[in-house]
């Protein structure tokens, strides 16, 4: 444990000093040898860190909209080699070195909190075994071990013995009740966090290995963080169900305010900022001018949830502008239809449908019934000649004629029979 402990003093002592000085602010208010003192000395620390992070987690949000304007990229290597696995992958792996893009930058700010995470553990475990350890004197170890949380001393575990609880002035019961609570909130935030990033935040038109992988981590995440938990002190629980909450608020916030395209988020985003603009008939913000100019100047890339937006737009009598702005009328050139289709495009001219041999026949014949019928009745109308059998024998000849033909015998002209003997 000592040579842990050497090997994280780099940062062991500044974590010591700075809840050191949070816990002279909050023991003048609470009293020095209290619970609320420390606990809010360690949440103070927790939310101190993550502000300093904050660059490193926009880092993290420009990484992962990186990844998301490479789904096209990747929904095409995946339909080109979709029975190769291990094509795709080194396809993949290659779009990811030419882009300059990393699917492991969601881990940036976990792996940039383990050396606070670790430095917090031995400094409470240091007050726990009664060791001083960076800046904290023999008096601040003695207030440190007298302080309770919900009747759980600060460096209290759950695999704690019965006799080293009592030592502390509490009981193994109230230990046990306050961890266990403790651990299961903290896996719980940590499960709902990637849970809302999962089923709201993501694309789900494209399957990549980034998203397997946040897929694993929901499950992984919170199961170490139940299986190691108990052999956390209650300070440290404190810690990372500080630092979960705060996860959990922020990943809510970017989910609401920037969410993924093509994602059921963006599709609630959209909604909203349709009624707002709606509402006032323009765009009220800058935020609001560079979402409508984002998705205007898409074009016919824009999902189906954009195309929404800017139709409803039009069926409100507003049009987007290419600058941002909404203004009264409609844009034929933005306006698209619901298969992406510009709506003021010419319709394309619809060729006949090709028939069949047996339909072209049947047609055939029927137009020549017309036309035997139409013959028919022009004559039965027109002026008869004077002598009217010929007539009738002549059309008796027609169809004995036409009769013959269509029994199968050769049409055209036959030979004359050659006259009887008499």
């Amino acid at each position: 444990m000592d040579t842990i402990a050497s090997i994280f003093s780099f940062i062991t002592t500044p974590v010591s000093w700075v809840i050191v000085q949070f816990h002279s602010v909050y023991g003048a208010i609470f009293g020095p040898d209290t619970g609320w003192a420390w606990g809010l000395s360690i949440v103070s620390l927790v939310i101190l860190i993550r502000i300093c992070l904050i660059p490193l987690f926009v880092k993290q949000i420009k990484a992962t909209r990186a990844m998301q304007t490479l789904q096209p990229e990747m929904k095409k290597i995946q339909e080109r080699f979709k029975n190769d696995k291990q094509r795709q992958s080194e396809e993949m792996m290659k779009l990811y070195k030419e882009t300059g893009t990393n699917p492991l930058s969601s881990c940036l700010p976990i792996l940039a909190q383990s050396p606070f995470f670790f430095a917090l553990y031995h400094v409470l475990n240091g007050i726990a075994s009664g060791d001083k350890i960076g800046v904290i004197n023999a008096e601040l170890l003695e207030s440190a071990r007298k302080a309770h949380i919900f009747g759980a001393p600060l460096a209290a575990k759950f695999t704690e013995s019965a006799s080293k609880v009592e030592a502390l002035g509490a009981s193994i019961m109230d230990v046990r009740v306050v961890t266990a609570i403790m651990i299961v909130l903290m896996s719980g935030s940590q499960f709902y966090t990637q849970r809302q990033l999962m089923t709201k935040n993501v694309d789900t038109t494209v399957k990549t290995p980034f998203m397997q992988q946040q897929k694993m981590l929901m499950y992984v995440f919170p199961v170490m963080f139940a299986v190691f938990g108990i052999n956390f002190p209650v300070g440290v629980l404190v810690y990372w169900l500080t630092t979960n909450v705060w996860t959990m608020g922020q990943q809510m916030y970017v989910i609401r305010n920037n969410p993924t395209p093509g994602s059921k988020a963006q599709a609630t985003h959209l909604e909203r900022l349709h009624k707002h603009v709606t509402q006032h008939g323009k765009t009220r913000s800058r935020g609001e001018r560079a979402i409508v100019k984002a998705i205007v100047s898409k074009g016919r890339d824009r999902n189906e949830f954009e195309r929404k937006f800017i139709n409803g737009l039009n069926k409100a009598g507003l049009a987007a502008q290419p600058d941002g702005t909404v203004t009264k009328g409609v844009n034929p050139e933005i306006a698209e239809t619901e298969d992406g289709t510009p709506a003021g495009a010419t319709a394309k001219r619809q060729q006949p449908k090709r028939q069949s041999k047996s339909q072209r026949q049947s047609g055939t014949r029927a137009a020549g019934g017309a036309e035997s019928d139409t013959s028919t009745v022009s004559l039965s109308k027109s002026d008869e000649p004077a002598d009217a059998k010929p007539a009738v024998g002549a059309a008796k000849q027609t169809s004995g004629t036409r009769s013959k033909a269509q029994s199968g015998q050769r049409k055209g002209p036959q030979r004359p029979k050659s006259p009887s003997k008499k």
